[in-house]
Parts: structure tokens; sequence; C-alpha cells
């Protein structure tokens, strides 16, 4: 990690002193504009970024890890943020939470808010349709910065990504129904052209083509409302297909309910199999398979990997998929 810059080099650059720097910095209205827009150029040039926490510390180590999730509400990411909070609490660490709320622009001010703030690291997961360049803050800063479950920045050489192997899960799913005799299998789900979409059913994909069967695909959103819609549509509209793969399991559990809303047995009429195994999976009746990405074992995994970048200055590698696998429950068995 290369050096942050300092203020007295910002001064340096401006030719001006170290306490004019501080009063612009605070917004002082001692400065004058000429002499300010002196100051921000400087800053600019020398890709300066304000560590608010070093101002008030004086300069002392906080420990702080920022970790900015892209939905709280969802039981997967909540579920992956108390797994980070709790082990990087073991090394030491305090964590600073933020929830993007799937807001690009709030994500793009959470990320300056934390880099200013002062913090050590930050792991994030991205929300949809933000630029890749809202982790450029993080770098000129020099603030060692953590992509996981959705690739938002290609550059790892610099923010390397962790995801849980979603490609291998959609494969192990579609073979679970494939080994049962089924053919008429959709993906039911996720927004249409994202990656993270593509990369949930890319294993469900290659399967079939494998089989020489055709995917069907109902796009949409990732909610339960969505997947008891679908439902509905499948009952009335495609009477023929035998099983769905979620694209999570707010989806699948959305399709078990609606369902049964058409008086459709599900693991009869319907294999249903979702993706991430919340809690939830197992209380739903009949209990939802799920493919698992032990969230809780990743999220230990990720803050270890961030531990060690700032410990031992060990960069963790550009990317790295941990392993994944299919709890069959009632909802994909055919049960004698």
């Amino acid at each position: 990690m290369k050096r942050r810059t300092t203020i007295i080099e910002v001064a340096q650059k401006a030719g001006v002193s170290k306490s004019t720097v501080s009063l612009v910095l605070q917004n002082s209205s001692l400065v004058k504009n000429e002499t300010r827009d002196k100051v921000r150029a400087a800053m600019d040039a020398l890709n300066y970024v304000y560590n608010r926490s070093a101002a008030h510390l004086g300069g002392s180590a906080t420990g702080l890890i920022g970790l900015i999730i892209n939905d709280l509400r969802n039981p997967f990411f909540t579920e992956f943020a108390t797994s980070v909070q709790m082990a990087l609490a073991e090394r030491g660490y305090m964590v600073v939470l933020g929830n993007s709320n799937e807001e690009p622009a709030l994500q793009r001010q959470l990320l300056s808010s934390m880099v200013e703030h002062g913090v050590s690291g930050l792991i994030v997961s991205p929300a949809y349709d933000d630029n890749a360049h809202s982790f450029d803050i993080c770098h000129k800063a020099s603030v060692p910065t953590l992509q996981v479950l959705r690739k938002l920045d290609s550059r790892t050489d610099l923010f390397p990504f962790s995801a849980p192997d979603y490609e291998a899960g959609g494969r192990e799913a579609t073979a679970h129904l494939l080994a049962q005799n089924i053919r008429h299998i959709a993906f039911v789900g996720g927004e249409e052209g994202r990656k993270i979409t593509q990369e949930r059913l890319s294993g469900y994909q290659a399967v079939l083509e494998e089989n020489a069967i055709t995917p069907q695909f109902f796009f949409g959103a990732t909610s339960h409302q969505f997947g008891r819609e679908t439902a509905h549509v499948l009952a009335k509209q495609h009477p023929e297909i035998e099983a769905v793969i979620c694209f999570n399991d707010r989806v699948a559990l959305g399709v078990l309910a609606g369902s049964r809303d058409m008086d459709r047995q599900v693991g009869h009429d319907l294999k249903i199999i979702g993706f991430d195994n919340i809690e939830e999976c197992q209380h739903s009746q009949p209990p939802l398979s799920s493919v698992s990405c032990d969230i809780a074992e990743f999220g230990q995994e990720v803050a270890r990997r961030m531990a060690d970048w700032l410990e031992a200055k060990q960069e963790p590698l550009r990317e790295t998929r941990s392993s994944v696998r299919l709890i069959a429950r009632g909802s994909s068995l055919t049960l004698s």
C-alpha cells in the first residue's frame, strides 16, 4: 500500500502554510477564495483525501473497518454482516456498518464518509448499477478495499474480489433435478443482464445445454412477491414446467407460497430449489431445498483476509471462490 499524502505536502504544493490548509478543510470563511482554490487544486493533484478521524484523534490508528452492505433487509446479507463483524471483533477491530439500500449514490456517499473518518479498511457488497469509479476514492486514500459477493470493479489487483462459487451451485442443483428424470426446468428471478444474475444462472444453463435441453427464464425482482406472482403464471400458462431453480431463497419461498395459492403440490407438481440457504428454508412447508453458500463461514474468511492484509501486509488473491453445496429437502425430492 502506498503512503497517504499528508497535509504538509498539500501546503507545500499550494505554497501556503499547514494552518491555511487546515482552515480550508474546515471550510473557514477566513480563507480567501483564491487561496482556497489553490489548496483544492493541490489536493486534487496529490490525490489527498481528508482523514477526519486522524484530525480529531491526533493521527492515532482507529482500528475501524468499514462494512457496506447493499441490502440489510435480506437475511442472507444480514448473516454475512454479523459474521464479518464478530470475526473482526475477535481480531480487535471495530466495524462501522452502512446499508446502501441498493442505491449507488448512497453507496458513494458511504464510501466517501468512511474514508474521511479514517477507516483502516473497507469491505463492500456493492449496490446494483453503480459505476466502476466508485472505488477510486478508496485507492486515492490508500484504504485496502475488498469487494464481496458482487463484483463492481474489474480492477481486482486493486480491489480483490471474493464470492461463493455460484456456477457450481447452479450445476449441482440442475443435476439433482435431472437425476430425477425432470426435463422442463426454469430459472426464476434476477434482473436480466446483471452480472450477478448471469453468475447464478450460468451453471443451470450450462448443464441444460450439455443435455440438449432448452433453458427457460423468468427474469424479475429478487423478491418474495415476484416469486409468488411467477408461481401463478407457471400454473396458468406453463403447466409443463416441472421444476424451478430460483435466484435466491426469497424468490423460492414466494414460488412455494404461490404454488399453494394455485393448489399445486410442491415436490410433486412442482419442484423448487432456492439459493443461499437462509434459516427460513428449513422451516417452510415443505422444507425448501437450497444451495448453501455457508455464508457464516464465508464472512469469517473475508474478515480474516482483511485482517491479514492490514496486519501482515498480506494482500488477498485477486479473486477467490468459496465452495457451495446443495441441501436437498422436501421441495425438490420425490418422496415415496
